[in-house]
């Protein structure tokens, strides 16, 4: 019944019915910030001090969730993916390590080492690494390298 007389008055008056879109606008902005704040930022971090060597059988890492980056200098020091903390010892990098490793499991994802070694440091720092994440309980180390598509390599 009610709509009937909507319908009477509408008729009643010159102008044609219309939709509010406020309504309709505001679930739009509200969605839209709900997928922004739930929206996972996957930023590698990479330091241009390490000089990373080349591959011709390197692969593009299309996953990069639950990646720990860790870079290898050419002088042996390792360092955290910021450049802020170097681990001087082994317990060091193994206690960053498992933390590291605990909070990516926290977020769902299967924890991987992304070691960045330069291509002038000795593979006996990335060994010391690889042992590290091997009693932080790590069984995924990823080898950053670039990939070159030209003629000699």
């Amino acid at each position: 019944m009610a709509s009937k007389r909507l319908q009477a008055y509408a008729a009643s008056q010159d102008e044609e019915m219309s939709v509010d879109m406020s309504p309709m606008i505001d679930l739009v902005f509200l969605l839209l910030i709900f997928f922004l704040v739930n929206a996972n930022m996957i930023v590698v971090k990479m330091d241009k001090d390490v000089e990373v060597p080349v591959a011709k059988d390197s692969q593009k890492q299309e996953d990069k969730n639950g990646r720990i980056v860790v870079n290898v200098y050419s002088d042996g020091t390792v360092k955290d993916a910021n450049g802020k903390m170097t681990f001087d010892s082994d317990t060091d990098l193994i206690n960053f390590l498992q933390e590291q490793k605990l909070i990516v499991e926290g977020f769902g994802y299967k924890p991987s080492l992304h070691l960045r070694g330069d291509r002038k440091a000795v593979f006996r720092h990335a060994r010391r690494v690889i042992n590290c994440a091997s009693k932080a309980g790590f069984s995924d180390v990823k080898f950053a390298t670039y990939q070159v598509k030209q003629k000699g390599y």
